[in-house]
């Protein structure tokens, strides 16, 4: 493989961090933005789940499971092209499941010598909890992404505290989005462009 290859066109975006913190509506405006494909893991997996029938959050996390390999697949791809993408799911790293999902994009990464920046998106998680509530009602959410059974404080506490040790290397910027009204998202889509600009050596 030719390493120079698209050189200045080799980036990834990383929108990682908690639960309900808005990581896919920025990833969606950051996409537009910017001109960068986007891969969402919740409406990856909708489109993967659309004629499947999920009841339980066994079934739900299998499936989970087949869209992160199958996101996977479609980043790689574009990897070899040497594209620039950006990938929204929360990546857990090492012994929260099966598979280490930090290593599996870090290995991607390095394979085809992209330059990541990685947005983690963090903040209140008991204001967090509330919206991810709200979201489970709501039917665009989709029999796919439900929980099915609901979440404790704690749970959801400690699940969105497990995704603080995901690292890849490179640049992170970190996002409290508590309050939405006190985030700056233009300077932080203006980051991301300047990082999709510049010529890394």
């Amino acid at each position: 493989m030719n390493r120079n290859l698209s050189a200045a066109n080799k980036k990834i975006i990383i929108v990682a961090g908690y639960l309900a913190a808005g990581k896919s509506t920025f990833a969606r405006l950051l996409s537009h933005e910017t001109g960068v494909p986007y891969f969402i893991k919740d409406t990856f997996k909708s489109a993967l789940c659309a004629g499947v029938e999920i009841d339980s959050r066994a079934e739900s996390s299998r499936f989970s499971a087949v869209t992160f390999d199958a996101m996977m697949y479609i980043a790689e791809r574009l990897m070899e092209t040497g594209y620039p993408l950006i990938l929204e799911v929360n990546f857990v790293p090492a012994g929260i499941k099966k598979t280490d999902e930090a290593c599996v994009i870090k290995n991607l990464i390095g394979k085809y010598y992209y330059k990541p920046l990685t947005f983690k998106f963090t903040g209140d998680t008991n204001v967090l909890l509330t919206r991810f509530n709200e979201r489970e009602k709501s039917p665009e959410r989709g029999q796919a992404n439900m929980l099915h059974g609901g979440i404790s404080p704690e749970d959801f506490d400690k699940f969105c505290r497990n995704l603080n040790d995901f690292d890849i290397g490179g640049e992170k910027i970190i996002i409290d989005t508590t309050d939405f009204t006190t985030v700056d998202f233009e300077s932080h889509i203006n980051a991301a462009r300047v990082f999709l600009n510049t010529v890394y050596e």
